[in-house]
């Protein structure tokens, strides 16, 4: 399952299976990844080693921000996708 959000302000009237949804606060280990998301399956598997090596995951879904991409340029090399990962807090 995945879900899809647009950040906005103020109220989202439900439209059929759309509605609003509050995406909660979480500690996260970020790797931007430089390219389509199509080929981000390194991207990945770099971060869940990172994660997996300082025993740092935690349940919750994986995010994905879309910082650069086509609506911003045609140019799939100059894309920039920031991959989120769960982690859990290990300082103050």
């Amino acid at each position: 399952m995945a879900t899809v959000f647009v950040p906005c302000d103020g109220p989202v009237r439900p439209i059929g299976r759309v509605g609003p949804s509050v995406i909660p606060a979480a500690r996260l280990a970020v790797l931007v990844h430089r390219g389509p998301p199509i080929e981000a399956d390194r991207s990945y598997g770099a971060l869940a080693s990172y994660v997996a090596r300082h025993s740092l995951a935690v349940a919750g879904p994986v995010r994905e921000y879309y910082l650069t991409g086509r609506r911003d340029t045609e140019d799939g090399s100059r894309w920039r996708t920031e991959i989120c990962w769960p982690v859990f807090r290990t300082g103050a």
